[in-house]
């Protein structure tokens, strides 16, 4: 999909000699007696027996979650958190006419009335667990009536939730039972169900399955042609969200007296088909569903259903995520020719598709999910709003150097503001962007099949955990900066002595690991043909152990091939864009909730210039004080900054709409003089520049267009 070095001809007309983009490292030692193991994911031939986890024929889960209370985030991610309780989300029942009580089909125990669709469980999917990882009792207590009225919807035949969902949004389906808005609430449920323990939870749900099993079996079409069918519904193109709230379920049943395992079957029957294409063209649809089939093999262990989610990834990306940030061009829909970096993502897109890198980390094992998961996460999905989280836009891109309320069609997809910032615009984003940070923290920390521990998402914070074969209860407390600084270290607490693996993951991009137990040195084997995976640290804890972990950042460039060979800057795993001054404007809203625009005060046209005999001297990394708000995805508060040279390139403008040229081929000629330029984390940027040309003034670099 990208390369790490430029083309032969890029080189050339730059006059650069390295073809490698990354500051060298020493090699590692060789080790005599590793004292860690580094494995590609934690075992799948047991149990974890302290936590729920898949159980028998479903396949046995490498990573299990932990309860929602056993996290406690701290840093930035608590702050973000608290900024989303006290930002528009924590307040959406006050600005949302989807959230007015009076009237509320969600609040009615027969279903009936207003506002029946997505929008009140999109809302709860994150409020809820963010009210919990917080304990925050005003916003516990206002989830509360909305999770009493799903809980007494339930009919005698099993349906819950409104009898006539009418979509906000064409595409759904006429004249029949819309599913998908249950789909979410149901995720909702789990939370609640996490941590209050509510038994009513299981019996809904399996009345509910029930109703699904009959239903389902009794459609015309339940033996369609799957790859054939054209699937407008929500519901069949989300079909996966169903096949985990089943598989959720049947975990948490001793028999299967609703026919669980049968309804997953006939889910997978009646869904879109996501085996070896991609079933719809909608961004949302792609982020939220390319996983189906993996989710299925939990349950038919057809190794072609394990390997579609990886195959669906690579299959957008190739053609439409040429692009930093992790996400892919499809504005709301991806378009043949539509493929440079001034496409753009719902926000809606960027949680889902870190929920399902979430989910397929826990059922795989395999890190490389939970590489892409924070690829979104740290580098696309800070900047889809406000810092204060006060307001958030519909479309964000990687280039964006402007980001008012004009409509950018046809450039992208949809017209009207797609780029504003607002409380109360975007009816899905609105609703649904809450669940990405309280799910990814809840991701921080999971128990693994063999009695042990595993830090997948670095971040600070403290997990408390049963492990060992006694069920020991251990505490770790992570003290880090992560992912802008590259050491992190855990303290265990425990009163007695215990024996269990400790799994530290290490993502593909860290060529040279470090890692220490109470100062000492640990040396460890690593498969180069398997750059991404876990260390293990086997051994009988105490009190007070200290591991130290350090994650070495290099420099890298990637060159984006079918983006006219386009640039973008990382560290780590932190992409970079142009610091480009920004001037809000306010065009609506309220006081407290503001519409933004976002005016560009400097200039953003500009390209890389690339040091000819080193190019990793191109870059010079700039350290600053940690913020003492805890808010580093913003232009004061970063921890990182890169100096650049690069020279504007005049003729790259914005079109008669505001939206942003894309790159002409690299290297551009530019005979402007060469300036020193600021790089800041993409995440901080909500004006950007991430994808750059490269600059030359060398006679042979080529005409920009």
């Amino acid at each position: 999909m990208m390369r790490t070095s430029l083309p032969r001809h890029i080189l050339a007309a730059a006059g650069l000699a390295s073809a490698f983009f990354a500051v060298p490292l020493p090699a590692a030692p060789s080790p005599a007696e590793p004292a860690a193991r580094f494995v590609s994911a934690p075992p799948t031939d047991r149990r974890n027996p302290h936590y729920v986890s898949n159980r028998a024929p479903l396949a046995p889960s490498p990573l299990v979650p932990l309860p929602i209370e056993s996290i406690q985030p701290r840093g930035w991610l608590r702050k973000q958190l608290d900024l989303q309780a006290n930002g528009f989300h924590g307040h959406l029942a006050e600005i949302s006419r989807f959230l007015k009580k009076p009237g509320n089909s969600w609040l009615d125990p027969k279903g009936e009335g207003d506002h029946g669709w997505e929008e009140v469980p999109y809302w709860l999917k994150g409020f809820a667990p963010c009210a919990y990882l917080l304990k925050d009792e005003r916003m516990i207590k206002e989830a509360q009536p909305w999770f009493e009225g799903a809980l007494a919807s339930q009919q005698a035949d099993g349906w819950f939730g409104p009898q006539k969902a009418r979509a906000t949004v064409r595409s759904t389906n006429e004249g029949e039972r819309d599913l998908w808005p249950n789909m979410i609430m149901l995720f909702a449920l789990q939370s609640y169900y996490d941590y209050t323990g509510d038994a009513r939870v299981i019996e809904l749900m399996k009345r509910y399955a029930r109703w699904q099993l009959t239903w389902l079996k009794s459609r015309p079409d339940r033996d369609a042609d799957r790859s054939q069918t054209p699937y407008w519904s929500w519901q069949q193109q989300r079909a996966g969200d169903a096949l985990w709230n089943v598989y959720w379920l049947y975990n948490r049943t001793d028999e299967d007296d609703a026919g669980l395992l049968e309804l997953a079957s006939e889910i997978h029957r009646w869904s879109a088909d996501w085996t070896d294409r991609l079933a719809s063209p909608h961004n949302v649809n792609i982020a939220e569903s390319f996983d189906t089939p993996t989710l299925y093999w939990q349950q038919s262990h057809a190794p072609a259903d394990l390997a579609a989610a990886d195959q669906n990834w690579h299959l957008i990306r190739d053609e439409y995520g040429q692009v930093p940030g992790g996400m892919f061009g499809a504005d709301e829909q991806y378009r043949a020719g539509h493929t440079g970096p001034r496409q753009a993502i719902e926000t809606c897109g960027m949680v889902e598709e870190m929920l399902s890198d979430e989910q397929l980390l826990q059922i795989t094992g395999d890190p490389r999910w939970a590489d892409r998961a924070e690829d979104v996460a740290f580098n696309s999905f800070p900047a889809s709003m406000t810092a204060d989280i006060r307001g958030v836009r519909y479309l964000t891109a990687p280039n964006q150097p402007l980001s008012n309320s004009a409509s950018k069609a046809p450039g992208i997809k949809n017209g009207g503001a797609m780029f504003l910032m607002s409380a109360s615009r975007y009816r899905c984003c609105q609703h649904n962007f809450g669940q990405g940070w309280p799910y990814f923290a809840s991701s921080l920390w999971f128990a693994t099949s063999d009695n042990g521990l595993a830090a997948v998402f670095y971040n600070e914070s403290t997990v408390t955990a049963k492990v060992g074969a006694q069920a020991t209860e251990v505490s770790v407390s992570e003290v880090t900066h992560y992912p802008f600084d590259e050491s992190m270290h855990l303290t265990l607490a425990t009163h007695e002595a215990v024996e269990f693996p400790l799994y530290l993951r290490i993502p593909a991009w860290c060529a040279a690991p470090k890692l220490t137990v109470n100062g000492e040195i640990v040396r460890f084997d690593r498969n180069p043909s398997a750059p991404a995976g876990y260390l293990v640290l086997d051994r009988i804890w105490k009190n007070g152990d200290i591991v130290g972990l350090t994650l070495p950042m290099r420099l890298e460039v990637r060159c984006w091939e079918k983006n006219q060979h386009s640039v973008s800057v990382y560290r780590g795993p932190l992409s970079y864009s142009l610091e480009i001054d920004e001037i809000y404007r306010r065009v609506g809203g309220t006081d407290q909730w503001p519409d933004l625009e976002i005016w560009p005060g400097s200039p953003w046209n500009y390209g890389l210039v690339l040091d000819e005999a080193n190019a990793p001297a191109s870059f010079q990394v700039v350290k600053r004080n940690w913020p003492a708000n805890d808010m580093p995805f913003t232009h004061e508060g970063t921890p990182i900054l890169i100096k650049a040279k690069g020279r504007r390139i005049p003729q790259w403008q914005l079109d008669p709409t505001g939206l942003v040229e894309d790159p002409g081929p690299s290297p551009a000629r530019s005979t402007e003089p060469m300036e020193e330029i600021t790089l800041i984390p993409m995440g901080a940027a909500r004006l950007r520049i991430s994808a750059f040309p490269v600059a030359s003034d060398r006679p042979d670099a080529h005409e920009w267009p």
